[in-house]
């Protein structure tokens, strides 16, 4: 089955309006008339997204049919109200956004985010028309006591919950392992390999082998321009979530380069 790499930049919170503008000033020139054959997408902070919203229109690069497009590292479970520093997928429609991070694993541990939220947000996102970048991941003590199967059969059941086939296959599944998410560990790519095909497997249970066979699974955790290529050509890796190493126009270039297997 032939799936569309994605690479996407999980800016977390770096990179106010004026950086956001610098970095795309050096970015965009890189990419230009290179047709790589993926999506590129780019998830600055809320405060950003006006500004990349801005760039990307006038340069029409955010269009069908171009490369670039915009995530949002979070969203609500809720339209509007009372909710004070919550942010809508309707707003974020507003500006042009297309995919939305939920479940990080930064969100589940510092915020505390639980499988029921992480799922009411992904549904939410599927209202709006945007595609959920919907993280999972173990921790190294649970990898290390054979957890690691139960851990993503749950957050896998546990999200995907009740979703119809078209949101199913509108969803891009990231397993980021807790461990490797900002330490320079990488899992090694048979390690990611296994993950990502337990994963499909997963998908296959609960929702059909056409469907498991369709999906995109991402990886990320440490990814760098050094080890892009090697994870690429694991079979059910299909792209990268990327982290600080997308931070640097050229280094994100370069994972995009590598892992589309260019010279």
């Amino acid at each position: 089955m032939n799936r569309k790499p994605i690479f996407a930049a999980n800016w977390k919170m770096n990179k106010g309006p004026s950086e956001t503008e610098i970095f795309l000033k050096s970015f965009l020139p890189k990419i230009h008339g290179q047709d790589f054959p993926c999506e590129i997408v780019i998830a600055p902070p809320f405060v950003s997204l006006p500004k990349i919203s801005e760039i990307l229109r006038d340069a029409s690069a955010g269009s069908d049919g171009q490369p670039v497009r915009i995530g949002a590292q979070d969203c609500s479970c809720h339209d509007a109200g009372a909710y004070t520093g919550e942010v809508s997928v309707f707003m974020l429609r507003e500006l042009l956004v297309q995919y939305a991070i939920v479940g990080h694993s930064e969100r589940r541990t510092i915020q505390g985010e639980s499988d029921t939220l992480i799922h009411a947000k992904l549904r939410k996102a599927r209202e709006a028309m945007l595609k959920p970048v919907f993280c999972i991941g173990e921790t190294l003590a649970q990898r290390e006591s054979g957890e690691l199967e139960r851990v993503l059969s749950t957050q896998v059941a546990e999200g995907l919950r009740g979703l119809d086939p078209k949101d199913v296959l509108e969803t891009v599944i990231a397993y980021e392992p807790v461990w490797a998410i900002g330490t320079g560990v990488t899992a090694s790519s048979a390690q990611a390999q296994e993950a990502h095909a337990l994963v499909r497997s997963l998908v296959a249970g609960l929702h059909g082998a056409d469907a498991a066979s369709r999906v995109r699974i991402l990886y990320g955790g440490s990814v760098k321009p050094d080890n892009a290529a090697e994870l690429m050509a694991c079979p059910d890796i299909d792209g990268a979530l990327v982290g600080g190493a997308s931070l640097e126009p050229q280094s994100f270039f370069e994972i995009i380069r590598r892992g589309c297997g260019r010279p």
